[in-house]
């Protein structure tokens, strides 16, 4: 925990990282910890960075989530300084069934044009105008 008593912000990220993988499979919160050997309740903590993974825990996590361990932390250059925006866009993304789904499918996207093009569509349904 940081000193003000909130997760740490790459806790966090790693949960937020582990739900979104978890949702694309289509596992829920029971049945990951069941495969890991723990309650429901403690996945649930690890998702929103309440409790920190082990390292072991979190290799055990990676393999049957069929994933890298890896995949679950931000780049380097992320973690330093005062690039912290991406960690709290992050957030709002994970906040919502419908926001996971998108933010799982979008990097499967191949075609560069298509992902520019979904981006753009996006963008413009979340306009005021």
């Amino acid at each position: 925990m940081g000193r003000t008593g909130e997760p740490e912000k790459v806790d966090t990220y790693v949960g937020a990282r582990i739900s979104l993988r978890r949702s694309a499979l289509g596992l829920s919160q029971t049945a990951l910890a069941q495969q890991l050997g723990i309650s429901f309740q403690q996945v649930q903590k690890y998702e929103t960075g309440q409790n920190r993974i082990s390292a072991s825990r979190l290799h055990r996590v990676a393999t049957v989530l069929a994933t890298s361990v890896e995949a679950f932390f931000p780049p380097v250059e992320t973690a330093r300084g005062p690039a912290d925006s991406g960690w709290e866009a992050l957030r709002p993304i994970t906040a919502t069934l419908d926001g996971r789904a998108v933010a799982t499918a979008f990097p499967l996207i191949e075609d560069r044009e298509v992902r520019k093009a979904v981006a753009r569509v996006v963008q413009a349904l979340a306009c005021d105008d």
